[in-house]
């Protein structure tokens, strides 16, 4: 390992050649209390930035231990430190100028939910902490501007790593309270299931957003404050006593007039399957972490998916127990959502009337007359639902603003009056006794089936660098092939989606021979992410990109939207 007297001496021997010179510095320099590794540089002073790293000892870095002795509390101290060095990062970045990304550090960006990223890793054992950035390498014109680098690696960076990756610059209370934040979220998350419910919203969570670009808690939103019918209360660990509203396990029926905060609710409980920084107003919005919103989705491939749950007997004889399409309607794509959830483990679907295809969720009685249930080769959610809980175990969150079909299978009905929610199970009920219900009186809806063996296309075995292009939440392109993921409605930040195409390459190359399920497949990813982290996969010939984890419903989601692979 050289010094950093070294790397100093080496730039200014190189200013003022040609850029591609700056490749001449990749390797670690050993700098006062840390480790500096240049990792990849770029080519031209236009292409994207320089990837560096900084190594800092466990013994100089000097976190105590209990901040990160839970996983939870490891994640939530990281975020903590990537935020930090964020921040600084973004007054360091361009004070050295020239041309294309000149001046620029950066490191990951991180949203309102709290991920574990490949931007900083802690280690639990050692507390050593390795922290991945971005340089663009200072340059005039195309020639390499050596006082900038020198600048931003001898005098801005050093201030960034003192400042967030060094105990004694931070106060001790603010990261007391990120740790036991995390301890408390995951304690009520864990409580879940222990006391029948699939969610909990604590008293005085802001669940409004500032506006539909801004993740950030609205301003003068109504606070959240549950019905005394739902409200439950738990003791938690830090935090002592927390009230709120908790969604029990069965079918939840939420409904009211427009803008009232019908969806609102429901996007929070979407996002709750992470947790969320403190001041985010959600912070105490728990839900059961397999939980998957589920919605229609025109045009989404389906490979080999049984959908026979809720469609059969079609027109032209197509077996839908086996039922692929490149192009999807709006009912059979929902069909397959619910289906593939399962398969991923889903214990909580979350669906909104709003984006869901009316013929899958319900057919009315005047509908059922006019065109008989022996003609319409479509079984309605509605049909569904209840068997999915009594049979699967799978609990249903429902908004619904226009069809009160489902009063009658709803175990529990909430009202949104102006943000405030109303429990209103008694009144739905005995309103719904006036319009008699029949069930639809099918046989029992049948397993899901399993054993679906995905197998690479050719593009994806071969030993070549395969190239993963993250499209922010959108999608990921991997190779040519790119995947939509639009609809996947719980990515809540596009380096998951990086990961997701990583996820993809990796198994293209050492996972999808045809012998694995893909709940095989998906097994071996999250061990693999477990044991060696979330840079492991970067085996598949993508390495360098920002990753975020997704969770096991996601990869799932990924794969079952690719068109690049074939089953056997």
């Amino acid at each position: 390992m050289k010094t950093a007297a070294e790397l100093k001496q080496m730039l200014w021997n190189m200013d003022r050649r040609p850029y591609p010179a700056y490749k001449d510095t990749r390797g670690a320099y050993q700098f006062p209390g840390y480790v500096l590794s240049i990792d990849h540089v770029q080519g031209d002073p236009f292409a994207s930035p320089s990837r560096v790293s900084v190594r800092v000892g466990g013994k100089q870095a000097g976190f105590p231990q209990q901040l990160y002795a839970m996983p939870c509390q490891r994640v939530a101290l990281q975020d903590a430190l990537t935020r930090r060095f964020g921040a600084l990062a973004g007054k360091a970045s361009f004070q050295a100028k020239g041309s294309g990304h000149s001046g620029l550090v950066s490191v990951s960006r991180c949203g309102q939910e709290v991920l574990e990223r490949t931007a900083c890793v802690l280690h639990p054992d050692s507390g050593e902490i390795l922290l991945r950035l971005e340089v663009g390498f200072p340059a005039n014109g195309r020639t390499i501007n050596a006082g900038g680098l020198v600048k931003i690696l001898f005098e801005l960076l050093p201030q960034c790593v003192e400042g967030a990756l060094m105990y004694r610059s931070w106060d001790g209370g603010q990261l007391q309270r990120v740790a036991d934040l995390a301890e408390d979220q995951q304690y009520i998350r864990d409580s879940l299931s222990r006391m029948g419910l699939c969610a909990f919203v604590a008293d005085g969570s802001v669940l409004p957003r500032a506006s539909g670009v801004s993740a950030l808690p609205m301003a003068g939103a109504v606070p959240f404050q549950a019905p005394p019918e739902l409200a439950v209360t738990l003791e938690l660990p830090n935090r002592g006593s927390i009230t709120g509203m908790g969604i029990r396990k069965g079918i939840t029926l939420v409904v009211g007039g427009g803008y009232h905060g019908k969806s609102t609710l429901l996007k929070a409980l979407e996002l709750g399957v992470y947790n969320h920084v403190a001041g985010d107003g959600r912070e105490y919005v728990i839900t059961d972490a397999t939980a998957v919103k589920i919605r229609a989705e025109d045009g989404r491939s389906i490979q080999s998916t049984d959908i026979s749950m809720f469609i059969n007997h079609l027109p032209n004889g197509k077996d839908t127990t086996c039922f692929t399409t490149e192009d999807a309607s709006g009912s059979t794509s929902q069909a397959a959502n619910v289906v593939e959830a399962m398969e991923a483990g889903a214990g909580l679907l979350l669906m909104d009337e709003d984006t869901s295809a009316t013929n899958f969720m319900v057919r009315d009685e005047l509908m059922q007359r006019v065109i008989h249930r022996d003609m319409e080769p479509i079984t309605p959610f509605l049909d569904r639902i209840e068997g999915l809980y009594q049979t699967y175990g799978v609990s249903t969150v429902l908004v619904a603003g226009s069809s009160g079909a489902f009063f009658h299978a709803a175990h529990c009905v909430i009202q949104m009056d102006r943000y405030v929610p109303r429990d209103i199970t008694a009144l739905a009920k005995e309103e719904a006794r006036a319009f008699p219900w029949v069930p639809a009186g099918l046989e029992p809806a049948a397993g899901i089936r399993a054993g679906r063996r995905p197998q690479a296309n050719g593009g994806r075995q071969t030993g070549d660098r395969i190239k993963v292009k993250p499209l922010g939440r959108d999608g990921v392109s991997v190779n040519r092939e790119t995947i939509d993921l639009r609809y996947v409605e719980q990515l809540a930040d596009g380096e998951q989606a990086a990961a997701l195409g990583c996820c993809l390459a990796y198994a293209g190359r050492y996972l999808m021979d045809g012998t694995r399920t893909v709940a095989q497949i998906v097994d071996r990813l999250e061990a693999l992410m477990e044991e060696k982290g979330l840079s492991a996969l970067w085996d598949c010939g993508a390495g360098g990109l920002s990753l975020a984890r997704p969770r096991r419903q996601e990869i799932f989601a990924c794969f079952n939207r690719d068109r690049g692979w074939n089953i056997r």
